[in-house]
């Protein structure tokens, strides 16, 4: 197939563009001329240099392509301005999907977030993993990067409505190789790495490889019926934050923090950076948006991408051990 991809040069991107040209697709990426391309090392693909927000650009370079993958976000948890943001995430979701549309790609790939599946609840200490049922209200979404994502999927979900060949799929919490800026879940794995990780949250998130996630995509292109959603994680990949650090220990050798900081430290704590990046500019080291979401237990089941998709289920530990050994053969690991 001729693939159009979009954000190729971002974490999930990079390794999308690695499985479909091994695969033996055709990729046309879309990539802004000041993009990070070091994910895209080794691998054969057309560069198109331009922005999701322009649409004749979008017209002109979709047209002859079957799949369309609209993998591009913007992610940030603090900004002095979100409307950059706003405007990368829901128009320019609006305008590769319609344009996708236009050009009667058979398939188009929405790449949303588990951010907008509903969160468990915690029912007498016990949390049950939630799935593509649970839609997220508007209001539950507690930052803007959230709560764009969130518009950004209604209107995918409004376009596949109107007939056009629309498949979202929500990566959960992708750790592995190529994470070249890092994402925040990157950095973490490498502020353990390098001794920069005194303490932790309580926090849950549903750990997955992002090589099952780009897979994921392929598979919904394949597969996946027009106008669902599929989550993209590992059925035994959900950690508690103190668990996941434990695995790390026992595969570098180096100790997993013992404190655990009560939320409402770590709550303050993120008040007090973001009034101080309000004056210098410069992003806080922990985002008062990332704090919030801490708060919860973000455990998910990809049982249905598991049972019509045929994802695969690398084990969480494995994805952990090639992030580590990524950073550390790519220089980013203090000797």
């Amino acid at each position: 197939m001729k693939c159009f991809v979009t954000g190729a040069s971002g974490f999930i991107g990079a390794n999308l563009v690695h499985e479909l040209v091994a695969r033996g697709h055709e990729v046309k990426a879309l990539l802004r001329p000041d993009s990070d391309g070091r994910g895209l090392a080794g691998v054969d693909f057309q560069r198109v240099s331009g922005d999701i927000l322009d649409r004749q650009l979008l017209d002109r370079e979709i047209a002859g392509c079957d799949w369309c993958f609209h993998v591009a976000a913007s992610y940030h948890l603090w900004m002095r301005d979100y409307a950059p943001m706003y405007a990368a995430n829901v128009d320019g979701t609006r305008h590769v999907l319609e344009a996708a549309g236009q050009a009667r790609c058979r398939r188009i790939i929405y790449t949303s977030t588990v951010g907008c599946i509903g969160l468990p609840e915690n029912v007498a200490g016990k949390f049950t993993p939630t799935d593509e049922r649970d839609f997220a209200a508007e209001a539950q979404m507690t930052n803007h990067y959230k709560r764009s994502k969130w518009q950004a999927e209604q209107v995918a979900l409004g376009l596949a409505q109107k007939g056009l060949p629309i498949i979202i799929v929500n990566p959960s919490a992708p750790v592995g190789p190529r994470d070249v800026k890092p994402t925040p879940t990157g950095q973490l794995i490498l502020d353990f790495l390098n001794r920069k990780l005194p303490a932790y949250l309580d926090t849950g998130l549903n750990w997955v490889h992002v090589r099952d996630v780009a897979t994921g995509h392929i598979l919904a292109a394949e597969k996946g019926r027009l106008g669902n959603r599929y989550i993209l994680g590992h059925a035994d990949g959900n950690w508690t934050m103190q668990g996941m650090l434990k695995v790390l220990e026992e595969i570098t050798g180096l100790p997993a923090p013992k404190m655990k900081v009560p939320y409402w430290v770590a709550l303050a704590a993120a008040y007090v950076a973001e009034t101080v990046s309000g004056v210098t500019g410069q992003p806080p080291k922990a985002p008062l948006a990332g704090v919030r979401m801490a708060k919860y237990k973000m455990w998910f089941n990809p049982a249905k991408a598991i049972q019509e998709l045929g994802l695969p289920q690398t084990p969480p530990r494995q994805a952990l051990a090639d992030a580590v050994a990524w950073f550390r053969v790519n220089g980013y690991v203090r000797k």
